[in-house]
């Protein structure tokens, strides 16, 4: 196991300086859109819970379940979702905007990018992130037009391997270029990734970063992201996956931060929390729908 250096690597200063840069009104935005939400249901978490300040359950903002072959998730009804929020990307994006140790450092441009399985490397690196087996499942819709689904949007995905490392960027795995991949929606708005569950490292809840593109051509530029959030698990989830072999660290980890702690999720994150099927033994399913504003 890789030794993790979180205050160089991790350090919340480096997540909240770039929180500290959205747009000041952003969540303030999203706390007046949960306030109504009891008499407008509110979809994106498809289940799991709620912050403290957010008292919509996942059983009133859930709308029924339809499913479309290989990449079934929950279809909003008409007008009931809402725009995920805008998150920082972090330090380890690997989409060209920042560095590594080695310059520049963009994925977006490799050949093989585009997979649905992203557990190994690509483009030469041959490395495999071990871990649970996870299928994320996300369903692209249209907030500004009654949560119709978009069709060929491509999402870019990324999160840390079980050790709470980022390839590319952490010491160990910068020459591995694993747990990074884009996808396309089908006509349902629906696409997959697997992958294995993301460890927790020290100072954030456990999470998946991704942005969003409005087709594929233009997901090999990150200059033309029409969004980047986050999304994180149930607690119940965490601590199941976390009981397993390998997932040592990220029970001590685990133990040390909460929602409420956390500098993403904190101010709310109804709209961001997956739901989840299956045990650690067979793999799980995560399903979310990604509101944008097409």
């Amino acid at each position: 196991m890789q030794t993790h250096d979180d205050t160089h690597e991790h350090s919340l200063a480096a997540d909240l300086g770039a929180m500290l840069n959205l747009a000041s009104d952003r969540r303030q935005s999203l706390r007046w859109l949960l306030a109504g939400a009891s008499t407008l249901p509110v979809l994106g978490c498809g289940g799991g819970g709620s912050s403290a300040g957010d008292s919509t359950s996942s059983a009133t903002t859930t709308a029924p379940s339809t499913t479309t072959p290989g990449t079934s998730t929950t279809t909003p009804a008409a007008g009931s979702c809402a725009v995920i929020p805008e998150e920082t990307g972090g330090p380890y994006p690997g989409d060209g905007t920042n560095s590594n140790s080695s310059g520049v450092v963009n994925v977006l441009t490799q050949s093989g990018v585009v997979r649905s399985d992203i557990r190994s490397s690509f483009n030469g690196p041959t490395g495999v992130a071990a871990g649970v087996p996870l299928t994320i499942k996300l369903q692209i819709v249209n907030a500004n037009g009654s949560c119709a689904a978009l069709s060929a949007y491509a999402v870019y995905l990324w999160h840390c391997d079980r050790d709470g490392n980022y390839s590319l960027y952490s010491s160990g795995v910068t020459a591995q270029n694993y747990l990074r991949g884009v996808q396309v929606s089908d006509s349902s708005g629906n696409l997959a990734f697997q992958t294995i569950f993301p460890g927790c490292y020290a100072g954030r809840m456990p999470h998946v970063h991704f942005e969003v593109y409005p087709t594929l051509a233009k997901s090999a530029s990150a200059a033309n992201r029409i969004k980047t959030s986050q999304f994180t698990f149930p607690m119940a989830t965490l601590n199941e996956v976390y009981a397993t072999s390998g997932y040592g660290t990220s029970v001590r980890n685990l133990a040390q931060i909460s929602y409420a702690s956390d500098n993403i999720f904190s101010d709310g994150y109804s709209l961001q929390m997956a739901a989840v099927t299956g045990n650690a033994s067979d793999g799980y399913v995560v399903t979310l729908t990604v509101g944008v504003a097409a």
